[in-house]
């Protein structure tokens, strides 16, 4: 809708100049595989022609410390790498378009795992010094200015007044151990703009309270449990609601602008929305939402993966993999958001999420969770001021 919208103006724009039409690819009208949300499966499909210069051109980002996200690359020193900010565009030549695409049909991905694109974009084209880097161009803007070639409105669309507090069920997965380290940030900062919570641990505590689904805790995974809470959303044990959102004890989040952004989508259709990663995408892979920055799902979406009898292979499985593992097997798409992210605020570039309206982040390790909240996440104040 909005890339067909784009598309159509960047046709009127050149009728207007008197330019022949350009070609105009859709990513994700190349076909019906699961990754061609990722341009490495499409370099082939968009390699035309050659010119004899390789340029990868657009706005500059880069690390302000050594990033988990982006596996700790160029530790000593985080800011000597850029990569490209997608809201501004990025452009490469055709001489390394073409180059790119004859090297990715014989050369394996180092990793299964797609985490921050526009990063291992930049890092694939570099080739390890035998490539371009990146090349900052000022006419790539997120803000309007006279010569800018690209500007940039928003990640949160005005689609209408929010969802109501109701219309969502919100599920906290907790164990004993995090009962008085996690669970007083949560309450203090984000549980009371929920209508309806849960937290769901290895012990009943009612002094929070908790509810334990009979699933043990586990170290890592956690699929069990998840998909415990998959069941009771759908039961009569807690009110009916139109999107069921999970997080983590240590989750950081604003529901209201989720419920911002939930208005843009029908409830009423199979939605999974949060973070994208990807794994094995090369090799016919599945994308799935990151369970950290919030996963959520429509009752549709939930609804058409419990009645597939798709579950874990362990409890302690990891279950934002096996989800969109058995989203991918039953045809619901993962819809991507870059408001949510599976990290700390450090983890990211400040000018990427100085054009944000974050909608959560994760992890305490070395932060101050509720002074992240306050600064992040809580509309006390216009945006432009924190």
């Amino acid at each position: 809708h909005q890339s067909a919208q784009r598309k159509a103006e960047i046709l009127q724009q050149a009728a207007q100049l008197g330019q022949e039409a350009p070609v105009v690819l859709l990513l994700h009208e190349l076909s019906e595989y699961e990754g061609d949300w990722t341009p490495f499966l499409s370099y082939p499909t968009l390699f035309v022609l050659s010119y004899c210069q390789e340029w990868f051109l657009g706005k500059r980002l880069h690390d302000n410390e050594a990033s988990i996200i982006h596996h700790y690359a160029f530790s000593e020193d985080p800011s000597s790498f850029g990569y490209p900010d997608p809201a501004a565009g990025w452009a490469i030549s055709m001489s390394l378009l073409q180059r790119l695409a004859e090297r990715i049909q014989y050369e394996r991905m180092k990793s299964d795992f797609t985490i921050d694109l526009k990063h291992e974009i930049a890092f694939y084209i570099w080739e390890g010094g035998n490539g371009p880097k990146l090349t900052a161009v000022p006419e790539f803007c997120t803000q309007q200015r006279d010569y800018c070639a690209t500007t940039f409105t928003t990640y949160l669309p005005n689609c209408g007044d929010a969802v109501n507090k109701e219309d969502i069920f919100v599920a906290v997965k907790t164990c004993q151990k995090f009962h008085s380290e996690r669970v007083p940030v949560v309450k203090a900062t984000w549980d009371k703009d929920a209508a309806f919570l849960e937290y769901y641990s290895d012990v009943t505590d009612p002094s929070i309270p908790t509810i334990h689904l009979g699933v043990p805790n586990t170290e890592r995974g956690h699929c069990g449990k998840t998909f415990a809470i998959l069941r009771r959303f759908l039961s009569d044990s807690v009110p009916k609601a139109d999107w069921l959102l999970i997080v983590d004890d240590d989750t950081l989040i604003s529901l209201p602008r989720l419920r911002k952004l939930l208005r843009c989508y029908d409830p009423r259709e199979a939605v999974s929305l949060g973070e994208r990663y990807g794994y094995g995408l090369m090799q016919s892979g599945y994308s799935y939402t990151t369970g950290g920055g919030g996963m959520v799902l429509s009752r549709v979406a939930v609804s058409r993966l419990v009645s597939s009898g798709c579950s874990c292979y362990s409890d302690d499985a990891p279950d934002d993999m096996v989800l969109g593992m058995c989203l991918s097997s039953v045809g619901v798409p993962i819809t991507h958001s870059p408001l949510f992210h599976q990290a700390r605020p450090d983890d990211y570039s400040e000018d990427l999420l100085s054009m944000q309206q974050p909608i959560s982040f994760h992890k305490h390790w070395n932060t101050d969770p509720v002074a992240v909240y306050t600064h992040w996440l809580q509309d006390t104040q216009p945006r432009d001021e924190l």
